[in-house]
């Protein structure tokens, strides 16, 4: 039984979203979102401030 290659395409994209909403859903459920946290480059990047003078 062969089967069209479009259906495996589907299938994994189907399979991608799908994961994709359900970490959507775990973080969401954890109490957080980037909102509030801020986001993964908002940092507190003391390397890129210059050195302080005391």
């Amino acid at each position: 039984m062969s089967t069209n290659p479009i259906l495996w395409v589907a299938l994994v994209i189907a399979l991608g979203t799908l994961a994709a909403w359900i970490v959507q859903f775990v973080r969401t459920r954890r109490g957080g979102s980037a909102r509030d946290r801020g986001a993964w480059w908002e940092g507190p990047w003391d390397e890129d401030d210059p050195p302080r003078k005391s």
